[in-house]
C-alpha cells in the first residue's frame, strides 16, 4: 500500500506527535536521539533502519557519535514535516523496541 506524500497540517503534526512520545520537533523536523550499549548495536540499528528508508524510498537526516544515533526527518521538496516522515519514525520506534 503506498502511503500518500504530503506536508502535514499542525493538527495531524500534533496528532502524530501524541503517538510518537520519543520524538520533538525541533528546527522544523521530527527529531529523537537513541542511545545503545556500545558503537556496534548503534551502527546495527542503523543498517536495519537504513534498509526501511530505502523500503519507503525516504532518507533520514542522521548521525551516530559512539552509542547514540540522532535522526531528523523532513520531506525537503514539501518544506517541511510529511506523511512519509511520520511513517518513518513509527517504524523506527518499532526497530528500537
Amino acid at each position: 500500500m503506498a502511503i500518500e506524500r504530503r506536508a502535514l497540517t499542525e493538527d495531524e503534526l500534533a496528532a502524530a506527535l501524541r503517538e510518537l512520545p520519543a520524538w520533538e520537533v525541533q528546527d522544523g523536523k521530527l527529531h529523537r536521539e537513541l542511545g545503545f550499549a556500545d558503537f556496534s548495536e548503534a551502527w546495527g540499528f542503523m543498517s536495519r533502519a537504513a534498509l526501511v528508508a530505502e523500503k519507503l524510498d525516504h532518507h533520514p537526516d542522521w548521525s551516530n557519535v559512539w552509542a547514540t544515533v540522532v535522526i531528523d526527518l523532513s520531506t525537503h521538496d514539501l518544506g517541511g514535516i510529511g506523511t512519509l516522515d511520520v511513517e518513518f519514525a513509527h517504524r523506527v520506534d518499532a526497530l528500537a523496541g
